[in-house]
């Protein structure tokens, strides 16, 4: 089995072919700056032949049978697992994943693509009992159409994967925008797997190019019948405005920014509440909606929960993402970098204390935890997206629910107790979509709903709740 190779082409109607704009998409290796891939990013017509293939091919696609769609998804997941390694490399290469990240990612892939395998056989169709004894009345379940889909760049073949195959499986087709970011891990691998798949023409394309050329073209265009975007809540935002305000409105489904809270109740088991810290904030450099971007700690347990966390923080391997022991590697790109470096600094200067700093190297950035953080401070109210970690002191546990609910977003969050009932209670108060009780804020689980509520987005992924977002319901009655 050979490995795939990518040049300069993308994947539209079925054809590898290169992009008609005047512009270069440059992939960098984030750790080393290597040149992975010069690829020539996709114009407007691009997007059109992708949107008009797709639209073609749904006539046929959302016809095939429940037994076919569903051989194709699992051909699908068998060729992931065939090419594991392949794939962990690739996101260690372009998106800066740890080794130990690029394996969640994958194992997350197949997990949503396992769960997919059963969709095309629930689109069930129901007979009503109607009021009126002279009619019949049914609800029939059909794919939906074309879906748009924009994903980003921290878990680019994940949360691609996440609506692409989800969307096929269905009967739906596809055009994929990947983050610029990582063309390939977010947008190329994957059709090159449904490639090999045998997926039929124009059921996927892949249109790699520039928000500021083709992102509201792709968001605005007549074709699609819902945009599935994972990204910041600011772009969100605007992807919302755009899909409803045009001439065609279309549906939306966002999965937007967050600003999660770990809990720390004062009856907490202190070495899993450092744990839960470090691994809740620093997986993936802390680039994940998910992750934990404060911690609230009780008064009584503060202090000793600091020494211990600060010990365990000193001991965190930074670096080449490729070696099994690093748990922080690269931010993404030099803007990161910079957005991360003006975020420290702004918060020394408004006298946040710095208890754990390291030296910057290239994308690399080492754990920097703030102690006694200002609630109302932006270091405490935005998402960093960046291994930096602020913690506040709560006087009591309805404080600590108050400061955790104060926020705009409301994705994940954690909650660490000794007492299951207290933790179940407290969960339950926090405003937010997940909450996981002595565990981290990041969790992912193909059947459980996905998505947050507030400025962190609409809808919800993953099980039958996607099925429903990405499916349309059709009345229709009869007379006897």
């Amino acid at each position: 089995m050979q490995t795939y190779q990518f040049n300069n082409q993308q994947y539209i109607a079925g054809q590898w072919i290169q992009g008609t704009s005047k512009h270069i998409i440059k992939n960098t290796n984030p750790y080393n700056q290597k040149t992975i891939l010069e690829l020539q990013a996709a114009s407007t017509a691009d997007v059109d032949s992708a949107y008009h293939a797709a639209q073609e091919a749904f006539f046929t696609w959302s016809k095939t049978n429940a037994a076919s769609r569903k051989s194709l998804v699992i051909r699908v997941a068998e060729i992931i697992s065939e090419r594991r390694t392949e794939i962990v490399d690739l996101l260690i290469e372009e998106s800066g994943s740890t080794r130990l990240k690029a394996n969640i990612e994958v194992d997350a892939a197949l997990a949503i693509i396992h769960e997919a395998a059963t969709f095309p056989n629930r689109l069930l169709d129901s007979k009503l009992k109607s009021p009126d004894p002279e009619r019949h009345s049914w609800v029939y379940k059909k794919a939906l159409g074309v879906i748009a889909v924009i994903s980003p760049w921290n878990f680019p073949f994940h949360l691609s994967m996440r609506s692409v195959v989800t969307a096929i499986a269905i009967g739906n087709t596809v055009v994929l925008k990947p983050a610029s970011d990582t063309p390939i891990t977010g947008g190329l691998l994957l059709a090159k797997i449904f490639e090999e798949a045998e997926l039929p023409t124009g059921v996927l394309s892949v249109v790699a190019g520039l928000g500021r050329e083709i992102g509201d073209y792709f968001v605005e265009h007549a074709v699609p019948k819902l945009i599935s975007f994972t990204g910041s809540t600011e772009v969100g935002q605007g992807v919302g405005k755009l899909a409803v305000s045009g001439t065609h409105i279309k549906r939306v489904a966002l999965e937007l920014g967050g600003n999660a809270p770990l809990v720390i109740l004062d009856d907490a088991d202190l070495d899993l509440a450092v744990e839960l810290t470090v691994m809740g904030r620093f997986l993936h450099q802390g680039q994940i909606c998910m992750s934990t971007n404060r911690v609230i700690v009780d008064a009584q347990i503060y202090d000793a929960f600091i020494e211990k966390l600060l010990i365990r923080a000193k001991q965190i391997s930074c670096g080449d993402p490729s070696q099994e022991e690093t748990l922080i590697g690269p931010v993404i790109n030099v803007d990161q970098v910079e957005k991360l470096k003006e975020i420290i600094q702004k918060a020394v200067a408004e006298g946040a204390q710095l208890a754990l700093k390291g030296e910057i190297r290239g994308n690399v950035i080492p754990p920097h935890i703030f102690i006694d953080v200002d609630p109302q401070s932006d270091l405490a109210q935005e998402e960093s997206f960046g291994p930096i970690l602020p913690i506040i002191k709560a006087e009591d546990e309805a404080h600590a629910l108050r400061l955790a609910n104060d926020t705009r977003f409301g994705l994940s969050s954690a909650v660490c107790t000794s007492n299951k009932e207290r933790g179940l209670a407290f969960a339950l108060g926090i405003d937010a979509g997940m909450t996981h009780i002595n565990a981290i804020s990041v969790a992912d689980d193909p059947i459980a709903p996905f998505g947050g509520e507030k400025n962190s987005g609409l809808g919800r992924f993953n099980g039958h709740w996607i099925l429903e977002e990405f499916s349309r319901t059709h009345w229709v009655t009869i007379n006897k």
